[in-house]
């Protein structure tokens, strides 16, 4: 049996599978990878993205923030994929509980899932920092500058966690037990370099750990069943 059989026989025989995933997943639907060989690290801006997209660089110069984050962050075209669609599948049949991820692009939710943890937030939301009045990713888009409130004047913030922010406990909360309950762990798209998400892997206590990369990861000596690949291509072909 080969990596590909043996995943479908364990999809089809549980109904308690978690997916991990990062951005090798929205890769494939044209959202560019930040650490890849082409990814926004490699190009060239007054700032590196790292530094750009870190809390002290948005509290100094938000003005600057906001012209990469509109350039870069915000890709309101793109359409979910293979990948998307088969785990929104796999959570309507009863098989899938969850999907935790390290993307902020909300492609998971337009592909139809339901169960959906946000590690580092979405652009699809932001916030008035004086107010709390909701804004979505249009009127960013729209705004120049830095966007300001319409009913106090405040700044808004993207609902991203930036660098040098801390994770929403109640959200990395709810993906540890998800994980450490799980009967089947696939991790997909990412190179589990980021912490403390890729610390996540360590809370899983079973004996079904996937891992789908196109490349290697310091984490593949751990894995059950290792697969490299395209993650569209490979759920994509799981029948549920």
């Amino acid at each position: 049996m080969n990596e590909k059989e043996t995943l479908q026989k364990w999809i089809s025989e549980s109904d308690n599978i978690v997916f991990f995933g990062g951005a090798g997943v929205s890769t494939e639907s044209g959202i560019p990878d930040f650490r890849s060989v082409d990814g926004l690290y490699n190009q060239k801006y007054d700032y590196p993205p790292e530094t750009i997209l870190s809390h002290s660089f948005y509290r100094s110069k938000p003005e600057e923030f906001y012209r990469f984050y509109r350039d870069k962050l915000l890709c309101t075209d793109a359409k979910p994929n293979k990948a998307h669609l088969k785990l929104a599948e796999l959570e309507k049949a009863g098989k899938l509980k969850a999907v935790i991820t390290q993307n902020i692009d909300g492609l998971h939710q337009a592909a139809g899932s339901e169960e959906v943890l946000e590690l580092h937030g979405s652009t699809l939301r932001n916030y008035c920092e004086r107010c709390g009045a909701f804004y979505d990713v249009n009127y960013i888009i729209e705004s120049e500058g830095v966007p300001k409130c319409e009913k106090c004047g405040g700044s808004i913030k993207p609902d991203v966690v930036l660098y040098e922010e801390g994770l929403d406990m109640t959200t990395m909360n709810k993906a540890v037990d998800y994980i450490s309950a799980c009967e089947i762990l696939i991790i997909g798209g990412t190179s589990l370099a980021v912490y403390p998400a890729a610390g996540l892997i360590n809370y899983y206590r079973g004996s079904k750990l996937v891992l789908i990369n196109k490349s290697s990861t310091q984490m593949d000596s751990r894995a059950d069943l290792l697969i490299h690949g395209s993650i569209g291509e490979i759920l994509g072909a799981v029948e549920v």
